[in-house]
Order: C-alpha cells, then structure tokens, then sequence
C-alpha cells in the first residue's frame, strides 16, 4: 500500500522535506514503517525515536502496531515545551 507521510519540525528538517510518499507492505507496523523510512532519510534516525504519530489523525505510538488500511501517517516530534 502507499501511505503520504507528512513530517513536522525536526522531522521535516532531518527528512529534508515535509512530504513523501512511501510503499509498505498491507501488514506493516510503524516499526516497519520507520525503518523503510530512513532507507530514504538516514537523518530521520535520530529523530523518530521521539516522535509520535498520527494514522488518519488518530494518534499511535505503539510501535508494533500495524498500521493496517490507512492513507496518510504525521511524524510529530515533541515540540516546545513537550
């Protein structure tokens, strides 16, 4: 499945963009996700371990979660005071 993943603040700064599209598996997890992501992106690396994550605006931090039948992932990393 392809999935639009939008990144914010020091995601889209160590992504060097703040859009991408991106082929998975239909059984991914976020795990699988942020690994096929830095295939294409190794500065994300030391970044997605902070961040979280919204699936189709819901929020998701597990994870060993399968992302499961969705369109668009946001990689939030903490920002100001969070």
């Amino acid at each position: 499945m392809t999935l639009t993943v939008r990144f914010f603040a020091a995601a889209r700064a160590a992504a060097g963009t703040d859009l991408t599209e991106i082929d998975v598996p239909a059984d991914a997890t976020l795990g699988d996700l942020e690994r096929a992501l830095v295939v294409d992106h190794p500065d994300l690396t030391r970044v997605l371990a902070r961040c979280s994550y919204l699936r189709d605006a819901i929020a998701v931090c597990d994870r060993t979660t399968p992302l499961g039948d969705c369109e668009t992932i946001d990689v939030l990393p903490p920002f100001a005071g969070g």
